[in-house]
């Protein structure tokens, strides 16, 4: 289906990022075809749409609806082209129709057609790869958190060590998470962990073996606060065997 796309300004404070965006800013100016390749969540799709900003999104994998598309537009911007069902079909009708196009792909394609389609292609880097886009990115999702949730603070930096795992989807993910539970209560924690529980109940050994939810965290927080096995276990009331134990029953999660 034709898409909407964010068109916020791409993040480009790393040596990588900002060289996109160079590419970017100078295929404004040209009437050329561009690949912009990457992994998910990197930015291709905004770049594109800054690249074309009146242009319709069209993922490749929407074969028809794309065809269709392509008869009535004079540029576009192609997501996915990896997963068109038939390349040469789709090249043909971008040629036939003149339309220009901007498209994106998970991997890099070399083949002869997409050589003959695409003038310039270029790659953005995974976040792991552009550490100074990511203190930014965390917090232009945190005043969007801000926004969504009608908060007035923003979120510490150092509340977070940044999941990139799916580059900006996971970061935004985890931003969005911990934004909500800076002010998470009691009342809240449970009715979380009861949604949770609901459709996981059901064995004779419930107790024992969803007690890591509750132990894991409590230990986790001690050892950041006290340091030691020896003030925790003080702390929580417990024998330091007893703690040691827990410890060793938790070492997965730990």
């Amino acid at each position: 289906m034709v898409q909407a796309v964010d068109v916020t300004k791409f993040i480009n404070a790393s040596d990588a990022s900002s060289k996109a965006f160079k590419t970017a800013t100078l295929l404004k100016t040209l009437t050329v075809n561009a690949l912009i390749t990457g992994e998910s969540g990197v930015g291709k799709k905004s770049l594109a749409s800054f690249i074309l900003p009146d242009a319709l999104v069209v993922d490749a994998s929407n074969f028809q609806e794309l065809l269709i598309v392509l008869e009535t537009s004079q540029e576009i911007i192609i997501t996915n082209i990896n997963k068109s069902p038939n390349l040469n079909t789709l090249v043909e009708k971008i040629e036939q129709n003149n339309v220009r196009v901007v498209a994106t792909s998970k991997k890099v394609l070399n083949t002869s057609l997409i050589d003959d389609l695409f003038s310039v292609k270029f790659d953005i880097p995974p976040l792991v790869e552009r550490k100074e886009d990511v203190a930014l990115l965390i917090q232009k999702f945190s005043l969007e958190a801000s926004a969504l949730f009608r908060g007035e603070h923003e979120i510490s930096m150092d509340t977070i060590n940044p999941d990139l795992t799916l580059n900006a989807h996971s970061l935004r993910r985890q931003v969005m998470i911990t934004y909500l539970l800076q002010d998470i209560n009691d009342i809240e924690i449970m009715n979380i962990m009861q949604n949770y529980m609901k459709s996981r109940l059901g064995s004779h050994n419930d107790y024992k073996k969803f007690l890591y939810l509750y132990e894991v965290p409590l230990i986790r927080t001690g050892l950041q606060e006290f340091k030691s096995q020896l003030q925790l276990s003080d702390k929580l009331g417990l024998n330091r065997n007893t703690l040691r134990k827990k410890i060793a029953d938790n070492k997965n999660y730990l």
